[in-house]
């Protein structure tokens, strides 16, 4: 670990955060599974981050995480946990860093592997992002496991390792919780399902074939996997989880797994990112190959809504890997390849479309009327939340970002290809 103090006042910042009372403390840190609270990574309207940092300015530590990892960092309880792979993706880890000075409290190993398993050079052996609940630190390796550990003495309390998939390129998609159940969708070459596993044993709750599958058996086995992450949409008895897989959006009742609704969108696969939402508008992303950005009308769907309950559809700079974000009535998003655009989320008009970079991966992140566009070369673009573009300023970090960030109070928590950083 190597600690970087930038100035006098983040060393303050960090002791006092550190002697907070706990109640207080987790009222203002946090962020506990993928894309925070509301898995939408927009942030309260009150809420202040830091708009220009680099090496020297603004960050307060940074810890070398050992191995590799894909995951994103999750915060409860003043501590900063994530996963890793290590040994060639051999072990793989959980590590809990402590978010006042950056020292690393545990490193725990959960699942040791015989061989090295085959993943695609852009993914890592770490890439789903855990959930922090109940005192517990869920984690999950595609089909290597999932597993419950103790989040206050690193302890493992339950492992499960029946879920097998033929991911092809290595795991994906995140956890999900629903009152005392993670969601799992299982989407590989070989199977296509979703299932629930008990929080207390890690024991299958229910499992919900794909309906899609007699279609999927028709395509090439390459075609019918999908990285989707389950999004909760409504409330209550109410509630559906939302999984894109390939061809398909599935809306499942989240405590049975029965299908409610679906939308076909054609041969999209390996789909990556998850759904966002307005609230009356959801706004989706159709998968691998020829990507698109679709919106959709929430209100009445039931069954098959792909011909009825489609507003828009926009074919231009569409993301395969980043989730879109939504603000001010208007969706942002970022491709991969680095063209970053503006669309209204009433009728998918495209406002702006500029290119900021090379090469994305991390979901953009809104506060306080900006947008921030994380690269994999480390460069931080913040913009306007606006219909025209204009930005307001570029940061750069060293190892560039695959990881989608974390935000405790003022607080970024930033994943970098080796490290991990607190700036504020």
């Amino acid at each position: 670990m190597r600690l970087v103090c930038s100035s006098p006042c983040s060393v303050l910042a960090a002791l006092l955060l550190s002697a907070l009372p706990s109640g207080l403390l987790n009222a203002a840190t946090e962020w506990t599974g993928f894309l925070g609270p509301q898995q939408n990574n927009v942030l309260p309207s009150e809420a202040r981050i830091p708009v220009a940092w680099d090496e020297k300015k603004g960050v307060a530590w940074r810890t070398e995480i050992p191995g590799e990892g894909w995951s994103s960092p999750l915060v409860q309880d003043g501590r900063v946990w994530l996963t890793t792979a290590t040994e060639g993706g051999l072990s793989l880890r959980a590590v809990a860093v402590e978010l006042a000075s950056g020292r690393i409290l545990k490193d725990v190993e959960i699942f040791r592997l015989e061989a090295v398993p085959a993943k695609h050079r852009r993914n890592s052996f770490a890439s789903p992002t855990g959930l922090l609940s109940g005192g517990r630190f869920f984690v999950h390796f595609g089909t290597h496991g999932t597993a419950a550990l103790d989040a206050k003495t690193g302890e493992v309390l339950w492992r499960q390792q029946g879920l097998k998939v033929d991911h092809q390129n290595g795991a994906g998609g995140s956890l999900t919780e629903f009152g005392d159940l993670l969601l799992v969708p299982c989407d590989g070459m070989d199977v296509q399902h979703e299932v629930a596993l008990k929080k207390s044993t890690g024991e299958i709750a229910w499992k919900s074939e794909r309906s899609a599958k007699p279609f999927l058996d028709t395509l090439p086995a390459d075609m019918r996997k999908a990285y989707g992450t389950p999004f909760l949409l409504g409330s209550g008895a109410q509630t559906v989880s939302l999984t894109t897989a390939s061809t398909r959006l599935y809306a499942l009742d989240p405590a049975t797994g029965a299908e409610r609704w679906y939308v076909n969108y054609g041969k999209g696969f390996s789909n990556v990112p998850l759904p966002a939402t307005d609230g009356k508008t959801l706004v989706i992303c159709t998968g691998f190959m020829k990507p698109e950005v679709w919106g959709l009308k929430i209100e009445g769907a039931k069954g098959d809504v792909s011909e009825t309950h489609v507003l828009w559809r926009q074919k231009s700079a569409a993301p395969d890997q980043t989730t879109p974000v939504i603000a001010n009535g208007l969706v942002f998003i970022v491709s991969s390849g680095g063209i970053a655009s503006c669309l209204d989320i009433a009728t998918g008009e495209m406002r702006w479309r500029e290119r900021i970079g090379s090469d994305f991966a991390a979901t953009p992140l809104v506060s306080n009327g900006l947008v921030y566009f994380w690269d994999c070369l480390g460069t931080t673009t913040v913009v306007k939340a606006a219909s025209t573009f204009e930005v307001v300023g570029k940061n750069t970090l060293p190892e560039g970002f695959m990881a989608s960030p974390a935000v405790v109070g003022g607080t970024l928590v930033l994943r970098t290809k080796s490290a991990l950083y607190r700036v504020e």
